[in-house]
């Protein structure tokens, strides 16, 4: 598994995730907690080249508010 990043914020019904360095993962990769429950999609990669924003689309049952502060991989 590598490493999408951390939660930042929600927006307009997304997680926004800021990436650790400039690779990133595709469109409609899974994403997952530390405990390796899948909690959405990336959806959206914006933002600088260096270190860019990802949107993860939650599934359905996944609080956005407890995601903020933690840490998505990619699966």
């Amino acid at each position: 598994m590598r490493r999408l990043g951390q939660v930042v914020r929600t927006a307009q019904g997304l997680a926004i995730v800021r990436s650790p360095g400039e690779e990133h993962p595709d469109l409609g990769t899974e994403a997952v907690d530390e405990s390796l429950r899948t909690v959405g999609r990336v959806v959206d990669v914006f933002g600088p080249v260096e270190r860019p924003y990802l949107a993860v689309s939650p599934d359905e049952g996944t609080r956005l508010a407890a995601l903020v502060g933690s840490k998505l991989y990619a699966r």
